[in-house]
């Protein structure tokens, strides 16, 4: 649980959304943040949160998470 509210106050630092987040197929996405706009330290601490950068089933996408998923 740490590790997702660490990882979720870095992604606060970039939005404020009402809706910040989508789980589809056991993947929890962040919504409204292109990975262009973060920072290359906070890109790299989310890794070690567990949030990569891209699409899990392919393709681009922004910033996703198989381990804080639906299921």
């Amino acid at each position: 649980m740490d590790d997702l509210i660490e990882a979720l106050q870095i992604f606060r630092r970039y939005t404020n959304a009402k809706w910040p987040t989508h789980c589809e197929h056991d993947v929890l996405y962040i919504c409204g943040i292109e990975p262009d706009e973060v920072a290359d330290d906070d890109k790299a601490k989310l890794e070690e949160l567990g949030f990569n950068i891209g699409e899990p089933y392919g393709g681009d996408h922004g910033f996703y998470s198989d381990r804080f998923g639906s299921a």
